[in-house]
């Protein structure tokens, strides 16, 4: 198992073997594939075509030809129908971790004991799945999944924050056209990197010479404003982001002072709501002060630390009331050997002797994996002729072009690809979704884009859900993303008219 490509940002995918991606035989997904199939999703029972195919699409960068997979409800209206276009991070990796994780019809049914073996997780159908709301396309950019640059296109022509959404923007465009979909309600949803990716894509979408108003976004795991969270040693406020993931990791593996007065009778939600209190009042004031502090302060806001964090006062003192997302994986459960997962800190693993916090929730992704492959083979019938590229062999972040910036944590304003879509419809919402054990992208990251990104608060809806980067992997999560997801959907899209006209 390789590193991640970007530690704190990339998609829980990223861990995984790269392949290089190679042009597709002609042959292969030369005409759709097409299966059909029943569930329930949202309490209805649905019929629907799953079709996986080839989109060719151009842009000034070059030619590409990304394969998707969709779930159409059958006999729905295409006019109103609404569409949901989703997609992993990165960069790059294809889309079949939300695929199979959460979104799709059928989804990994892990068990709420993560310590149950991973290699047991089977295939189960997906209640939780949003397709009784709307149509799901899960696309893979160029050099992931199936998808291939067309020949003459280097496949570096793609990997840039414009030119990876400029595809992507223009795969929404053709395959709406395709389908007779130019109508629908659009929405995207992206995950971790995705996010970045779904605000450019609302950007060039919004602010292109045939604007295509999206109905609203939604940015799982985000990463949009990552500037304002990495944690920088200098950047206090990015201590005061990371405290109520903290918080909830402590909570979590038993390590919070539940006898503190202050927390009796508190469930979890109401003990982050208490952190994030301290974090922005007590925690900020005295981290801005820094050196200027005074001691009974300072003694004082670490005492509080530790009681949310499970890290002694005497750390937090002689550390300037600071503790890394990243050390405090290693800190937290050194007393056992143990270090916390990244992408999910429920997940532990022996602390290796040699140092380095290795990344146990990898397990998650590595089933989901697993899973992807044998459910395109035998329900969905793709031919096992081609290798489906988990990973684009994007290494660092020099290989990526980030624009004015050298790297993700460059001041490159995402979120003004947000801005630009609200100002182009008056019915776009957003939703920004996060997961309470993701020492990658933390709930108070995602409350600082909801906040200070200078959006109408009417139009964003916030939202924390149990388990980490890959939250649907726990039952309740993929459920109440869904919910999320249809609530989305039934304020900004028309009223649907029922079945389509025979």
């Amino acid at each position: 198992m390789r590193a991640l490509l970007l530690p704190l940002l990339l998609c829980a995918a990223a861990q995984l073997h790269a392949q290089t991606a190679m042009p597709l035989p002609p042959t292969v997904l030369a005409t759709p594939v097409i299966t059909h199939h029943k569930g329930t999703f949202g309490g209805q029972t649905v019929a629907y075509t799953a079709r996986v195919e080839a989109t060719e699409v151009k842009t000034a960068d070059g030619a590409a030809r990304l394969v998707s997979f969709a779930y159409l409800r059958d006999g729905a209206n295409p006019a109103t129908r609404p569409v949901l276009f989703a997609f992993n991070g990165g960069p790059i990796v294809a889309s079949a971790y939300v695929h199979v994780g959460g979104l799709g019809p059928r989804r990994a049914a892990f068990p709420d004991d993560i310590a149950a073996d991973p290699a047991k997780v089977t295939l189960a159908d997906n209640p939780a799945s949003p397709l009784d709301a709307a149509d799901l396309v899960f696309v893979d950019p160029a050099s992931t999944g199936f998808s291939t640059v067309a020949p003459g296109t280097d496949p570096h022509a793609f990997w840039s924050v414009r030119a990876d959404a400029a595809q992507v923007a223009a795969f929404i465009r053709a395959w709406l056209a395709a389908h007779g979909r130019t109508g629908a309600p659009v929405y995207v949803l992206g995950e971790s990197y995705g996010t970045n990716r779904a605000c450019e894509i609302a950007r060039q979408l919004a602010q292109g010479p045939d604007p295509l108003p999206l109905a609203g976004v939604v940015l799982y795991g985000q990463a949009a404003n990552i500037i304002e969270y990495a944690q920088r040693p200098a950047n206090v406020t990015s201590y005061v982001a990371s405290l109520p993931t903290l918080a909830a990791i402590a909570w979590y593996h038993g390590k919070a002072d539940r006898q503190d007065p202050a927390f009796q009778g508190m469930d979890l939600p109401a003990f982050l709501a208490a952190a994030r209190a301290f974090a922005k009042g007590d925690y900020l004031t005295v981290l801005y002060q820094g050196s200027a502090a005074p001691l009974a302060d300072r003694a004082r806001v670490a005492a509080r630390l530790a009681a949310f964090t499970g890290i002694p006062a005497t750390w937090y003192l002689a550390h300037d009331l600071r503790i890394s997302k990243e050390r405090y994986r290693v800190e937290l459960l050194k007393d056992k050997g143990l270090v916390l997962g990244r992408m999910d800190a429920r997940y532990t693993m022996p602390a290796p002797a040699t140092g380095g916090a290795p990344d146990a929730s990898e397990a998650i992704t590595d089933t989901l994996a697993r899973l992807f492959e044998r459910y395109r083979r035998e329900e969905l019938k793709v031919a096992d002729t081609q290798p489906y590229v988990l990973s684009a062999s994007v290494e660092g972040f020099d290989q990526w072009g980030w624009g004015s910036g050298a790297s993700p944590f460059a001041d490159w304003p995402y979120y003004q690809g947000i801005t630009a879509m609200m100002a182009a419809n008056p019915r776009f919402q957003v939703l920004v979704a996060n997961g309470y054990y993701d020492t990658q992208t933390t709930m108070g990251g995602a409350e600082l884009l909801a906040t200070q990104s200078g959006w109408d608060p009417q139009r964003v809806t916030l939202r924390y859900y149990d388990g980490g980067h890959t939250g649907y992997s726990v039952a309740a999560t993929a459920q109440a993303l869904g919910n999320d997801i249809r609530m989305l959907i039934s304020r900004t899209a028309p009223v649907q008219t029922g079945q389509a006209p025979r």
